[in-house]
């Protein structure tokens, strides 16, 4: 293992990540679901004076198979081992004599040596809980790489998961539920004198929803483009009751290709089949349409999820009507925004204003903290 590669790294938690990279090129299963739980499991049992209770943490939470937890028991020792000649390394050269006005190193680097040999740093150790995107958390969608946008495709699936699924009014019966079914209780001990010996319990029961993506591709959502394509790329992997719609001048339903190849292909076919991609915005127009074809999608258990910065060019009166007839037959109607996490930004422009009495969501959409935002919303 290489000493310059372990050089670059001065805080606990980094040094964590770089040790899942490295058992992912030895083979290993490790995603940024995993690399969550074992920072979550790190933080809560804390084991950092108890070298074998690290590595235990680490093995059941990185290692899934046998073959894993035998080879992770080999990687384990030799990985930190080389982690700490790296840091007596970069420590040495630390102490070497100075130039006048050169900046002193931050004591990170002796403070991970000193939890290395399993004695308390003075230093406060970074440990954040990892997740999708955690650097990216303020970066603009529209910066984004392509790669960027596929780490955060968990987490855009998770919203999507808690979206679909909504929990109703009625009951099921339940073994481990914390709610107790009086009612059921006590018809179940009336043979028993009124005691109560059997316990029933129930909880809500689940129901799936019919959700529905409106996606604004008109020239003004051009820098979100590529990242709208991979929300409704996300959320269409939940199956058959996820219908995606794209519009700028009219309506394109865009289901099925959504639902084949992967999505750099998805991408580029989208680009050359949909009308009026990066073209003018008749979002009363395209609303209209799809009402007038697809209202059938409407019913109690219905979300209407719409991403666009309501910049109409069209009829307004025809966007009102449209969205009082959608917010009247669905359940909900949620209206992302990628402008509305600009700083002052207001709904000024005519169609956010027409549209907002029938939205029960209005949030932002520009990056990782919106969409965490939204999650605890959902």
């Amino acid at each position: 293992m290489s000493n310059t590669l372990l050089q670059r790294h001065t805080t606990l938690s980094a040094n964590l990540l770089a040790f899942c990279r490295h058992l992912r090129q030895k083979g290993f299963t490790i995603g940024p679901l995993e690399s969550s739980a074992m920072l979550a499991a790190l933080d809560i049992v804390e084991p950092f004076h108890d070298p074998q209770l690290f590595q235990y943490t680490l093995r059941a939470t990185l290692a899934r198979t046998q073959r894993e937890q035998e080879l992770f028991d080999q990687i384990f020792p030799q990985y930190w081992k080389e982690l700490e000649k790296a840091v007596d390394s970069k420590i040495a050269e630390d102490k070497q004599p100075r130039k006048p006005g050169t900046r002193q190193q931050p004591p990170s680097l002796q403070a991970l040596k000193s939890w290395l040999n399993g004695k308390p740093a003075q230093d406060n150790i970074e440990l954040a809980v990892y997740s999708a995107g955690e650097s990216l958390g303020r970066k603009d969608f529209s910066l984004f790489s392509t790669e960027e946008l596929q780490e955060i495709n968990k987490l855009i699936l998770q919203i999507a998961r808690r979206m679909a699924r909504q929990y109703s009014r009625r009951k099921e019966r339940a073994r481990s539920a914390s709610m107790l079914d009086l009612r059921t209780t006590m018809r179940k001990n009336l043979r028993r004198g009124g005691e109560l010996i059997e316990l029933a319990r129930f909880s809500p029961k689940q129901q799936k929803n019919q959700l529905i993506l409106l996606c604004d591709v008109s020239k003004s959502m051009d820098l979100y483009s590529q990242f709208l394509i991979q929300f409704v790329y996300a959320f269409q992997q939940l199956g058959q009751r996820v219908e995606t719609f794209m519009f700028s001048t009219s309506l394109q339903r865009i289901t099925k290709v959504l639902r084949q190849g992967i999505f750099r292909q998805v991408l580029n076919e989208l680009s050359e089949t949909v009308p009026g991609w990066s073209g003018g915005t008749r979002i009363g127009a395209s609303f209209a349409q799809f009402y007038q074809q697809y209202s059938r999608l409407l019913h109690g258990h219905s979300t209407v999820l719409i991403l666009s910065d309501g910049m109409d060019t069209g009829d307004i009166e025809v966007l009102e009507e449209s969205m009082r007839k959608i917010g009247k037959k669905a359940e909900r109607v949620i209206w992302l925004n990628p402008l509305a996490g600009r700083p002052g930004y207001a709904p000024e422009v005519r169609g956010m204003q027409v549209s907002l009495p029938y939205v029960d969501l209005f949030a932002p959409l520009h990056n990782v903290e919106s969409l965490r935002a939204l999650g605890r919303v959902l």
